[in-house]
């Protein structure tokens, strides 16, 4: 699903218009990106758990070349669904 198609999905499900919807939408985005950014754990009950995992430096093979590398430590975005997401899922299969 593109960004256009939840837009979409967003203005008919709660009876709004697009560009309402959208700019929900990048509300929401806007602030979850805030709140990662200060480290913040973001949670969505029942949906997902979004938080901010620091990965430590590595060595890895670029492959092209097979020469080992240094990779730097960095921050990653967690996702962990929840609970409801979970089994919407499952009963989909």
């Amino acid at each position: 699903m593109t960004k256009a198609e939840l837009v979409a999905a967003m203005a008919k499900e709660a009876g709004l218009s697009k560009a309402s919807a959208e700019k929900a939408l990048n509300a929401f985005i806007d602030s979850v990106t805030k709140a990662l950014k200060k480290k913040e754990k973001v949670t969505l009950v029942g949906f997902c758990t979004l938080s901010v995992a620091k990965r430590a430096a590595r060595s890895g093979i670029n492959p092209r070349t097979k020469q080992k590398i240094k990779i730097k430590a960095t921050n990653v975005v967690k996702f962990k669904a929840g609970s409801k997401l979970k089994a919407a899922v499952a009963k989909a299969r």
